[in-house]
């Protein structure tokens, strides 16, 4: 009776298993892969997101050099510009206050000094 009694009480620890197997699915493997494609779609944003912050680094850093290259030729062009005025304005005084006329260009000589 005894291998009856054994025989009974493994077919009943067999039909547990069975059933705790068709009762619970075995999505350890699945969900472990599912995790492992998350993960990876979550670090390939991460990723991307730097690439993308790292080219916007790179045009700001390249406007501020043209910005700085154009504040000089601004300055330049001021400058120039402040120069032809002032010529303007010294030659429109001398005529206006002191009576003063260019030079006819015949007339003008040179005087060579010695060495």
């Amino acid at each position: 009776m005894t291998t009856l009694a054994h025989g009974a009480r493994r077919q009943a620890t067999e039909r547990r298993s069975a059933a705790r197997r068709r009762a619970r699915p075995r999505l350890a493997l699945g969900g472990g892969i599912l995790w492992i494609v998350v993960f990876a779609v979550l670090l390939a944003g991460v990723v991307a997101v730097n690439v993308a912050v790292l080219r916007l680094n790179v045009q700001l850093d390249q406007a501020g050099r043209d910005r700085s290259q154009l504040e000089a030729d601004i300055a330049t062009l001021r400058s120039e510009l402040s120069s032809v005025s002032a010529s303007a304005r010294i030659e429109s005084r001398a005529r206006r206050d002191l009576g003063l006329v260019p030079a006819d260009p015949d007339s003008i000589s040179y005087v060579e000094l010695a060495r």
